[in-house]
């Protein structure tokens, strides 16, 4: 299978800037960038709700990076290097499709932000949606039941939800 953006020559700080005149094109009216050596974060305020994205950062350990793909040899630190950047362009480039196809299909009305930005929204407790729903959904397949979302809603017998 063919990796978006494999040969990219775009550096990863175009790709940052382009991300955020996306953002401002499409009316967000906020936008972070901050970054530590195993993720970026790319967070922004749009129809009154934070969202983040996290990116995994590729780790220059990786033998991915360190090693040839075909015989397994150590590659000398500047090839380690280049393979290296040239898989985080690759990442920056397609967060930016990502960011770019969900706002246009959300401008040209094929689904809504709330839709498309629903596992990257942040929560007030700082948590995304999908941080939150994750592991419920894990555990909801898993067990095959569902899980209950509010649980403190129900009465101690089960039954219909409470109404406060």
């Amino acid at each position: 299978m063919t990796r978006f953006a494999a040969d990219t020559t775009v550096p990863a700080e175009r790709s940052r800037a382009e991300i955020e005149q996306i953002l401002t094109r499409y009316g967000a009216s906020e936008y972070m960038y901050g970054w530590r050596e195993e993720n970026a974060v790319v967070q922004f305020h749009m129809a009154g709700r934070h969202i983040r994205f996290v990116l995994p950062l590729p780790s220059k350990q990786d033998p991915a990076y360190t090693r040839t793909p075909a015989r397994g040899k150590q590659r000398d630190p500047e090839a380690a290097e280049r393979a290296w950047e040239q898989a985080t362009r690759q990442r920056w480039r397609a967060l930016a499709l990502v960011i770019k196809a969900k706002l246009e299909a959300v401008d040209s009305g094929i689904t809504t932000t709330e839709q498309e930005f629903l596992a990257h929204t942040v929560l007030p407790d700082g948590c995304t949606v999908g941080e939150h729903s994750l592991p419920m959904i894990r555990r909801a397949y898993e067990t095959c039941t569902m899980v209950e979302i509010l649980p403190m809603l129900l009465p101690a017998s089960g039954g219909q939800p409470r109404r406060s």
